[in-house]
């Protein structure tokens, strides 16, 4: 069964930097596309970038580009989140997600079937 395990969240003050991680276990990311999905309190969950592992094509949401940088680690078979100039407002539970149907639209979150446990992400002011 595959899983997939995020790590690297935790609480830090406003400009600074995280880096969050996500491993699959159980099969590779090949032909899949990976996301990263944000929930913050009462609001609903959102798209915040997106890498398909065939080809590499990236996708952000205009709310974190130009800070926020999506990698992968094909060896490792990870993804990586670098999350740059932190804002309180990025504040929310991290999930990481995969799926072979969300090559079709990295960025929508229905075409995942795969989900992390999620990572909590706080910004101080």
């Amino acid at each position: 069964q595959v899983q997939l395990v995020e790590s690297g969240g935790g609480l830090v003050q406003t400009g600074a930097s995280l880096r969050l991680s996500c491993a699959a276990s159980g099969r590779t990311f090949s032909s899949y596309a990976v996301g990263w999905f944000r929930q913050a309190p009462g609001k609903e969950r959102e798209f915040v970038a997106a890498i398909r592992w065939s080809g590499g094509s990236i996708y952000y949401a205009d709310s974190v580009k130009g800070r926020f940088t999506i990698s992968r680690d094909n060896a490792k078979n990870t993804v990586y989140l670098q999350m740059n100039s932190l804002k309180p407002e990025d504040t929310a539970v991290y999930y990481c997600a995969a799926g072979s149907k969300a090559t079709m639209n990295p960025t929508d979150q229905r075409l995942y079937n795969l989900w992390g446990q999620g990572t909590q992400v706080t910004v101080s002011s």
